[in-house]
């Protein structure tokens, strides 16, 4: 290959020669090899309350050995950050891309805008379905309009219309399972995932307290919900919100630790007190065969091109952003002393028989396949508008809008808001 990939050999690529394109790097703590990282915690049953618990561990075989690893960035995570990459390439008008937009600033102010790029489960997200747009002086909700229809009319044997609408969709997956049509709805495989693991992974403890410097004690009074909302709370009976018995109403078991006075005694945490790894891999898989398996009534040849080249600023800007997952979890590519480079992600072509070849591709150059290869689109595929505009902007629904600002009602109430 030549120092960066071209057009034409992405397209012979993409159409005979290879099954799928992958990266993998190795990586380690900022803070240096041993340094205790954080991975994402889940919740537990009582019964299965354990060191490390909280945390994704399986067994991975490695070189003949098995081996305890722990889940660092799920691919669902690592699509979202991906997908959030793309967002500021198309907002700062560097990507030609459909995005359907939801504004919901009259609802949300501090949330403002939702994209196809943003929404959790891209142009199939309940935001997009709950919410109205403008068909020529009409409001329709958005599965009742024809971008709408478009989209629920799709399937892998003619992706044509999602092409246009959600490229995003064929290249990260998508399931309508709350359209019209139900768990019968357009249903579309990955063809990019990425993955975070840990190897050779421990489990640590993790230590909270805190000291209150006014020396507040936690029996210095009990506390109430006040029947003044903007208040919260209250240590005033009188002043309290009633139960149907006409009893104050005490906050959690009434002490003062509820509302973050006072103070609190140091504790061990052992169900998510983060981990040890030898070393993290992060492994990266654009399908090539998913993309062929997609139809298209026209140009398909093209558009498979341009989700292989979608495909791939999605990671290489997903990568350019570098990998601060989360609090305490930040890792850096791992430097080969021995070999004098680093382990930073590297691409490779696998071909049908398994042999692989490198290949050369930055952001920038990768940028410059993918609009090459939106342009070469036949006329049936092209896409709408121009980079950092959307395709349509749509307004929460009233019900929608209604969800949204009672739920910011009970939380500033202090109401317990949690899922069940």
């Amino acid at each position: 290959m030549s120092q960066n990939i071209t057009l034409e050999e992405l397209k012979k690529l993409v159409e005979n020669d290879a099954v799928a394109i992958r990266g993998r790097a190795i990586l380690e703590p900022a803070g240096g090899p041993g340094d205790k990282v954080f991975p994402p915690s889940h919740s537990v049953a009582e019964n299965e309350k354990r060191a490390g618990a909280k945390y994704a561990f399986e067994t991975r075989r490695r070189e003949g050995n098995d081996v305890p690893c722990v889940l660092i960035d799920s691919v669902q995570s690592q699509a979202n950050r991906m997908e959030e990459a793309l967002q500021a390439l198309w907002a700062d008008k560097k990507l030609t891309l459909p995005v359907i937009e939801v504004d919901l600033s009259s609802a949300a102010p501090d949330v403002g805008k939702v994209t196809s790029l943003t929404a959790p489960h891209r142009v199939a997200d309940a935001l997009l379905r709950d919410s109205f747009v403008d068909e020529n002086g009409t409001q329709k909700l958005f599965r009742s309009s024809t971008l709408g229809k478009s989209f629920t009319d799709a399937s892998p044997r003619n992706a044509g219309p999602l092409f246009r609408l959600c490229p995003t969709g064929l290249v990260f997956g998508i399931w309508d399972s709350t359209g019209p049509k139900g768990g019968l709805g357009a249903k579309f495989q990955r063809a990019l995932t990425s993955e975070i693991v840990g190897i050779g992974a421990g489990t640590g403890v993790k230590t909270a307290s805190r000291i209150d410097p006014t020396g507040i004690v936690t029996r210095a009074a009990v506390i109430y919900e006040a029947e003044d909302e903007q208040e919260r709370w209250t240590h005033e009976e009188d002043r309290a919100k009633k139960d149907d018995k006409n009893k104050p109403i005490k906050i959690g078991d009434g002490k003062v630790s509820e509302i973050n006075h006072s103070n609190i005694p140091p504790t061990i945490d052992t169900l998510a007190g983060g981990v040890t790894i030898d070393h993290a891999e992060h492994t990266v898989v654009l399908s090539l065969a998913a993309l062929r398996r997609l139809g298209f009534v026209d140009g398909g040849s093209e558009a498979r091109v341009v989700l292989a080249a979608l495909g791939l600023v999605a990671v290489l800007a997903g990568e350019n952003r570098g990998h601060d997952l989360r609090s305490r979890c930040l890792l850096v590519p791992r430097w080969n002393e021995k070999e004098k480079k680093s382990e930073a992600l590297a691409l490779e072509a696998v071909a049908r028989d398994g042999s692989t070849t490198p290949l050369t591709l930055d952001l920038e150059a990768a940028l410059a396949l993918y609009e090459d290869s939106v342009k070469a689109l036949p006329e049936a595929l092209k896409f709408d508008g121009p980079a950092g505009e959307p395709l349509a902007t749509l307004t929460p629904s009233p019900k929608l809008a209604h969800l949204i600002t009672e739920s910011r009602r009970l939380a500033a109430a202090g109401a317990d808001v949690g899922d069940e």
